[in-house]
């Protein structure tokens, strides 16, 4: 394996997945992957499509059944762990098809799961005002259907809606996919904001350079297999990561 080897000097970890396996039906998907995110970091999950980056994530959300290795969320084993379980914890999912409610207005997708914002244990917390404030567009079209918004106004309400849980980690799936540059600079300046905040966040990404940008460090899978990782700062100019990526 090339790069730095990030799953033994990571410290406190929020997320602590290890010798992760994960099939569906008879096929193999995942082999062995180790995944360590500290609190408040922000780490990358690279690499092209069908690699396993989404089984990955599905499995660490307890929506794969088919699974072996420790996945521990704070500390605590959750490899048997539910996707309700998981969320509980602390574990927020925007998810690539957005997954809003269409028949529900902007309000109610937005307060249906919220938590108070004194409950985040990292600080000032992310209330209906507080995302409201962030994405000015939501404030606009506060009583509309989810259903009537555009995609990029889903992707803000997705991700609003699962900071409005106080989580302590946030799994962000392809959020820019297909939106356009304007909202697409908006999403980024919001991950910066969540990081900032000392949320750790994993985001997957087909623009690898703003992940680089914004990751602590990345982690890089080809057919199931991590094959490079390290530091963002090193990853940038490692002439493998192109290789791997396909650009």
């Amino acid at each position: 394996m090339a790069g730095t080897d990030m799953t033994t000097a990571t410290a406190d970890p929020i997320l602590d997945a290890r010798a992760i396996h994960a099939w569906y039906g008879s096929s193999h998907v995942l082999h062995g992957v180790d995944l360590v995110i500290a609190r408040g970091e922000t780490v990358g999950l690279l690499g092209r499509n069908g690699m396993g980056k989404s089984t990955l994530i599905r499995t660490l959300l307890g929506h794969v059944a088919q699974r072996e290795g420790q996945i521990r969320l704070f500390g605590e084993d959750f490899s048997r762990g539910r996707p309700h379980e998981v969320a509980r914890r602390g574990v927020a999912y925007v998810p690539e098809g957005r997954g809003v409610f269409p028949n529900l207005s902007v309000r109610e997708n937005l307060v249906m799961a919220a938590k108070p914002a004194k409950v985040a244990s990292w600080g000032r917390g992310w209330s209906l005002e507080r995302v409201l404030e962030t994405f000015p567009r939501l404030a606009e079209r506060i009583g509309h259907p989810g259903g009537q918004l555009s995609g990029g106004e889903q992707q803000m309400l997705s991700i609003g809606r699962a900071l409005m849980t106080q989580p302590e980690l946030v799994i962000l799936d392809e959020a820019t996919e297909g939106l356009a540059p304007l909202i697409v600079a908006e999403i980024w300046r919001v991950i910066g904001e969540i990081r900032a905040d000392g949320i750790a966040t994993l985001i997957v990404d087909r623009n690898y350079r703003k992940v680089l940008e914004h990751a602590d460090h990345a982690v890089v899978l080809q057919k199931g297999t991590v094959v490079l990782q390290g530091a963002s700062a090193a990853l940038r100019d490692d002439a493998a990561l192109a290789e791997f990526l396909g650009v």
